[in-house]
């Protein structure tokens, strides 16, 4: 009796053990298995999915100028940077004086781009501006030097500060373009660009602020008129640094959602204030005028092209700056009578209007002056290239202009009688000086 009760007894501490072995073994296989997924839930970061889908279609752009005095007597040179520098994230050099090597092509200052169609890059307009040729720099997986691609500006804004170049032979993907109008305060968003040489850098950060209204400085057109340039631009405290003008500021899903374009440093004002991670990137809705005026483009006209004129950033009407941007045709001034304009309405005056442009199609003539396009009021010639410059090709223009029939020009008086005339233009893309 007493050897049964002990067999049992045995049996039951055997259970017992091989029970809490059991349980001791599921927590212990238990617990390193939920300690490694909250490790790797803390170090995963939200980015890196969406940098490794567009990092390699950001790419260098290097602006090549011809210059004079690049180096002093002492063949002293090199690159330095304005103190507008970090203001526009773009490499400025500088020589120290001197005559040697006058009229030499020289690398005179370099940004970033994005790929945004094939062989197509969007970058600022003045990562371009000046240059007497362009190249796009690609940095390759095992390779030592980049690859150097000739190219040319397809179309450009220099007061929204986009151009589009166009890169024959550019292999890489484009990005998707994103819709900057969906964008929210406080949506992480990230940078890609190559600030002082070091390439493919990016920075994180959030949306701080939406519809920021920035003066980017003064626009001189083509009749002497000098008016500020206002952008709206989205604020971020992602980091640009000179080099990152051109990148891309993409969202979480990879899309390209603005252009890095300025940051503001303390050194910007004389008051010495310090400012730290405020920078300002184009919205890609801004932009994608440019890039469609890019794709319809022919690209015979520049493919190829070396020579100053081929590659420099091509200026458009009234300083606007866009090549491709579909106009009316006509050649326009803001009326500057002084107190004998009171007899006549404010507008834009017609100086010419050119032989089978869109304008002469629909009526326009020399003298109009035009005070309305599609229910907005033209009190000067800005006036009208912002309404324009809002269309695409094949958009119509309800115009109302005052017709007097007399040159203002050449006119000994003021004349007091005219007529208002409504007209409708259909815009087309016309390549001559026009509005």
């Amino acid at each position: 009796m007493m050897k049964k009760f002990l067999n049992r007894k045995v049996l039951g501490y055997i259970a017992l053990a091989v029970a809490c072995l059991m349980i001791g073994s599921g927590f212990m296989s238990s617990r390193p298995a939920q300690a490694s997924d909250s490790v790797m839930a803390a170090s995963a970061s939200p980015f890196v999915d969406a940098i490794a889908k567009v990092k390699d279609s950001v790419v260098g752009v290097n602006n090549y100028q011809l210059v004079s005095n690049r180096y002093d007597s002492y063949g002293n040179g090199g690159f330095n940077y304005f103190p507008w520098g970090d203001f526009f994230g773009y490499n400025y050099p500088y020589g120290n004086g001197g005559n040697q090597d006058s009229g030499r092509e020289v690398k005179y200052g370099s940004g970033s781009g994005v790929v945004v169609a094939k062989e197509y890059v969007m970058t600022n307009y003045h990562v371009v501006d000046g240059a007497s040729s362009l190249e796009v720099s690609v940095d390759r997986e095992g390779q030592a030097e980049p690859e150097l691609l000739k190219a040319t500006v397809a179309a450009s804004d220099s007061d929204l500060d986009v151009a589009v170049l166009y890169v024959p032979g550019l292999d890489l993907e484009p990005v998707e373009l994103g819709d900057s109008d969906a964008l929210q305060v406080g949506d992480l968003v990230f940078n890609i660009g190559n600030p002082i040489g070091f390439n493919g850098t990016v920075t994180a950060g959030i949306v701080s602020g939406l519809n920021r209204e920035i003066n980017t400085g003064t626009s001189t057109d083509r009749y002497g008129r000098t008016s500020e340039v206002i952008n709206t631009m989205i604020q971020t405290d992602a980091a640009i640094n000179s080099g990152n003008s051109g990148g891309g500021m993409f969202n979480l899903n990879a899309q390209l959602v603005g252009i890095p374009t300025l940051k503001y440093t303390g050194s910007r004002y004389s008051s010495g204030a310090n400012v730290e991670s405020i920078g300002m990137c184009i919205p890609v809705n801004d932009a994608k005028t440019v890039i469609d005026a890019a794709m319809k483009a022919d690209v015979s006209d520049f493919e190829g092209g070396t020579s100053s004129e081929g590659n420099a950033a091509k200026s458009g009407e009234n300083g606007q700056g866009l090549s491709g941007r579909p106009r009316m045709g006509v050649t326009v001034t803001t009326l500057n009578l002084g107190s004998a304009q009171s007899s006549l309405p404010r507008g834009a005056y017609v100086m010419e209007v050119e032989s089978g442009s869109p304008a002469e199609a629909a009526g326009v003539k020399p003298w109009d002056i035009i005070v309305e396009a599609n229910g907005t009021v033209v009190a000067s010639t800005s006036d009208l290239t912002g309404v324009i410059g809002s269309l695409k090709e094949g958009d119509q223009v309800a115009l109302k202009v005052f017709r007097t029939g007399v040159d203002l020009n050449n006119a000994t008086e003021i004349p007091k009688d005219g007529e208002y005339v409504d007209l409708t233009v259909t815009l087309s893309i016309v390549d001559a000086v026009a509005q």
